[in-house]
Order: C-alpha cells, then sequence, then structure tokens
C-alpha cells in the first residue's frame, strides 16, 4: 500500500508543478487555448495521443470488446494507429494549421463561424460541443471506481474528486502548455505501464502461445458463430461486421472531435508535423493495440467475479479482475496509467469545452467587449464550472446521462467530421450542407438512443459519419454557393509562397 500510495504523490505532485512552470505561456488567450501555436512534435504527439485514449479504453472499451471479439480486438487498436493517428495527421494536421491560423480561429466553431461565414453556424457547434463533452468527460471517470476499489480502500468518491482537483489546478495555472508537457510524461507512463502489464498478464497464463491455446479451446456465443471454438483466435474474430463498426467510430470519429483537432491548430511547423505523424502513430500501435489486445485474452479470466446479480457480464469488471493478481508495483503502475490516461484526456476536454463556450458563444454574444484578461478569468472560471458538472454526473450517473455518454462521441464525430474535413479542402461547401452535416450527425445519433432502430449505439455513431459524409455534399451540390471573393479569400493561404532547404524540398531550379 505504501509503494501505490507513494506513487500517487510523486505523481500528482509532478501534475501540480509543471501547471506553476507553464503559467508565463498562459498570459494571453492564444497562449492558454494553443500554447501561442508553437508546440513542438513531440509535446503535440503525445498530447494527441493521451487525450485519444483515456479509462474509457483501458478499462471499459478493451474489456467489452475483447470479451465480445477475442484476439480480433487488436483490429481496433490497429485501426486507431492508422485511421485514427497516421491518416488524420496526414489527411488534417497541415491544412489545418494554415487555414485556422490564416482565419485566425482558436476553436473548432470558430473555425467553422468565419470558414463559412456564419455567426449562427459558430454558435450551433458551441452548444453541440457543450452539450456532447460533459457527459463524454463524466465518462473518463468511470474506469477508475473498479481499479481504485482493488488497488485501494479509498472511497471512489475521494478518487474522483481528488483527480478533478489536481487536474483543474494544472489546467488554470498553466493552460495548453500545461496540458502538453503533462501529457508528454502521463504518455511516457502509458507507454511503459502497457507494456509491462501486457507482459506479466501474460505471463501468469503461461506465455503468449499457451494463452492463445486456451483461448482456441473456448466456444463462441456470439449468435453468428455460436458453439464454434476457435472463434475468439480467428482473424477477424466472431462478429466480423459489428468489430468493423467499433473500428470505424473509434478510429475515424477522431477526425470530427473538438478537442484531437485542436492539437493541430498549436503545432509548431513542418518539421512538427512530419514528426509529430509518425510519434503519434507508434504511441497508439503501442497504447491502444497494447490495450485491445490485454482485452482479447479476457474469456481466460472467466470469474463469479465479473458478473452482476442477475448473471450478465459487468465488462467494466473484467480488466480490474485480470490485473488483481498481479503484483503491489506492477498494480501501482496500473492505477498511475489509467490515472494517466484518464486526466490527460479530462484536462484535453475541459479546456477545449471552456475555451469554446468563452470565446464562441459568451464572447460578443452574451458578454461584449470583452479584454484579453477578462477572456482567460472567464476561461479559467468555466474550466471550474465543467470539471464541477462532470463529477456530480461521474458520482451520480442517472440512467439518461449513461446512456448520453455512450453516444456523445458519435454525435460530436457525426457531427463534426464532415464539415471540418470538407471545409478544408472543397470551395464548394454551401452553409445548408453544414446544417445539414449538423443534423445528420446530432439528428442520427439522439433519435437512435430513443428510438433504438440500430441496436448498437456504437453501430449508431458511425452510421451518423457516414451520413454527415454523404449529407454534406448533396445538400451543398443543390444549394447556393457561398460569394466566390469570400472563398478564394480563404483558400489563397494554400497557395502562399514559402521558402524551405532542399533537404525539405527536391523540386529542381528553373
Amino acid at each position: 500500500m505504501g509503494i501505490k500510495i507513494a506513487l500517487l504523490i510523486v505523481f500528482f505532485a509532478v501534475m501540480v508543478g509543471v501547471g506553476i512552470y507553464s503559467r508565463k505561456h498562459a498570459t494571453s488567450v492564444d497562449g492558454f487555448v494553443l500554447g501561442g501555436r508553437a508546440v513542438g512534435p513531440w509535446l503535440t504527439a503525445f498530447a494527441y495521443g493521451t487525450s485519444y485514449f483515456s479509462a474509457v479504453v483501458f478499462v471499459g472499451y478493451a474489456g467489452q470488446f475483447g470479451w465480445k471479439y477475442g484476439i480480433a480486438c487488436t483490429w481496433i487498436g490497429i485501426g486507431n494507429a492508422v485511421i485514427g493517428s497516421l491518416l488524420a495527421w496526414v489527411v488534417l494536421g497541415r491544412r489545418t494549421k494554415v487555414m485556422t491560423q490564416h482565419l485566425g480561429s482558436k476553436t473548432m466553431p470558430d473555425f467553422f463561424g468565419e470558414r463559412y461565414d456564419s455567426k449562427a453556424i459558430k454558435i450551433t457547434a458551441s452548444v453541440i460541443v457543450f452539450i456532447f463533452l460533459i457527459p463524454y468527460t463524466a465518462s473518463v471517470y468511470n474506469g477508475l471506481s473498479r481499479l481504485f476499489g482493488m488497488a485501494f480502500d479509498i472511497p471512489y468518491s475521494w478518487c474522483v474528486i481528488a483527480m478533478a482537483v489536481f487536474t483543474a489546478l494544472y489546467v488554470i495555472l498553466g493552460g495548453y502548455m500545461a496540458t502538453a508537457i503533462n501529457d508528454f510524461i502521463q504518455g511516457i507512463i502509458m507507454l511503459a505501464g502497457i507494456v509491462a502489464v501486457v507482459a506479466a498478464v501474460l505471463g501468469g497464463q503461461g506465455g503468449f502461445m499457451e494463452a492463445l491455446s486456451k483461448m482456441a479451446e473456448i466456444p463462441s456465443d456470439v449468435p453468428l458463430t455460436a458453439g464454434q471454438p476457435g472463434a475468439f483466435t480467428s482473424f477477424f474474430g466472431p462478429d466480423p461486421l459489428n468489430l468493423l463498426g467499433v473500428v470505424i467510430l473509434t478510429s475515424l470519429g477522431t477526425w470530427g472531435l473538438p478537442q484531437m483537432i485542436g492539437k493541430f491548430y498549436a503545432i509548431k511547423d513542418e518539421k512538427s508535423v512530419n514528426t509529430g505523424t509518425v510519434i503519434s502513430t507508434v504511441f497508439a500501435i503501442v497504447v491502444s493495440g497494447g490495450c485491445y489486445f490485454l482485452g482479447g485474452f479476457g474469456r481466460l479470466f472467466d470469474s463469479p467475479e465479473i458478473y452482476d446479480g442477475t448473471g450478465a457480464v459487468v465488462y467494466d469488471s473484467i480488466i480490474p479482475y485480470m490485473l488483481s493478481a498481479l503484483p503491489d508495483i506492477l498494480i501501482g503502475i496500473v492505477v498511475v496509467l489509467v490515472l494517466s490516461a484518464s486526466m490527460s484526456t479530462l484536462s484535453s476536454l475541459v479546456l477545449t469545452s471552456s475555451s469554446t463556450m468563452t470565446l464562441d458563444l459568451l464572447k460578443d454574444n452574451i458578454i461584449k467587449n470583452m479584454s484579453e484578461k477578462k477572456q482567460i478569468i472567464i476561461m479559467q472560471l468555466m474550466i471550474v464550472f465543467f470539471i464541477v458538472v462532470s463529477v456530480v454526473i461521474a458520482l451520480d450517473p442517472p440512467t439518461f446521462i449513461a446512456q448520453l455518454m455512450g453516444i456523445s462521441w458519435g454525435a460530436l464525430a457525426g457531427a463534426f467530421l464532415a464539415p471540418f474535413l470538407y471545409g478544408l479542402y472543397w470551395k464548394g461547401v454551401t452553409k445548408a450542407g453544414v446544417w445539414a452535416g449538423f443534423i445528420a450527425g446530432v439528428g442520427l445519433t439522439v433519435s437512435n438512443m430513443f428510438i433504438g432502430f440500430i441496436e448498437s449505439p456504437i453501430n449508431a455513431g458511425a452510421a451518423a459519419m457516414v451520413a454527415g459524409l454523404v449529407a454534406v455534399p448533396v445538400v451543398s451540390l443543390l444549394t447556393p454557393k457561398m460569394k466566390k471573393e469570400k472563398i478564394d479569400d480563404i483558400f489563397q493561404c494554400y497557395d502562399e509562397t514559402v521558402t524551405i532547404t532542399k533537404k525539405r524540398s527536391l523540386q529542381q531550379e528553373i
């Protein structure tokens, strides 16, 4: 117990120390929200990766999908690395940095407002962020309860409050730069922790080949492949179609999440984009691939302790039970690992929420003539507000909110992915097309929550993204175009001439 508590004390002390160190970077709105748009590749890549993977992935998703799909759920981690990290950086990174800097936008709703010349779109986007990031923020705490119950005798409520207080402290003190530096530290912990945990768990099962052999003997209980032994070790698992839905939502979804895209706003230069792409992809392979690979062996730990009173599997208890037999030092590392994953995601979410509410909704609409200093103070107050609300929800989540947690990712990505992606590349997107994307994304996921025409909320989220990708171009082709002069002015930022070294370009001189 002493080792575990000591690890926690050191962890929290470092987080607060980084917040105090980063205060000098948080004296302007640009510095507080984006780190002055001069953040290097390592910090940006780790900030992207740690915001991507939280306790929801490590405890919830890895346990749930590992149980359902067996070893094949490793495909989710591969999809996260290739689509959610590599392609996201290649397709969005450079263009996001160039256009958002040209437009002077600091948030995703701000980008929509400037790109489509519409205050109504900007305000609506900020409301969507507000509604769906709060339950997502609350869900970040979920993975902690069972882990802390296993590792400590400290009540879950105290752990949630402590985590919230320390996160609020360093984000308020240092803004984006504090979150980026802490994300880097937390990312190192996550990388080392997941490798150690996978090795220890498989070692306890007699090694990888022995564990795989045991998994191959388990018959499938999925209707599609019912009774077949070996389904949980097959290439695509017992239910490939639903597995594909999970891969799409958890991988392509990052392209439309404001807390993820915001990392590209802040990146420093061309070299940082290239280096960050590689680092981010490797990080995702190790962390996400490791989490889902570990979860894939969940059925080897079938025990009464992972079932509730009705005989249903409690997915959130699978990973903690797998880890319960580990040595104390490793359990301490796991607790710090999950805390790192949770706090890094939490800090990113509350900074995104507070900056969006302050800059896109309150400024000039509700509060007139906000000075730079006043904007920072209001953002800091909004950080406290968002964390308090998320703690209240996390401590006693009502059924409706619990459902909303599952669809918040799908609703955000469904609404924002298409308008953002097309907006970076295509001059033909219209205001009506953007509204169609918002309606398709939010409308499909929310209506499905009440009507349930798509059984899985994961597949509903994936369908919402696809619907937006279809609706935006179709409606844009049928509705009046934006003014050509305005669009040409926005897109001319891509055509500006810059001078670079030969090692960056091999073009011949004419």
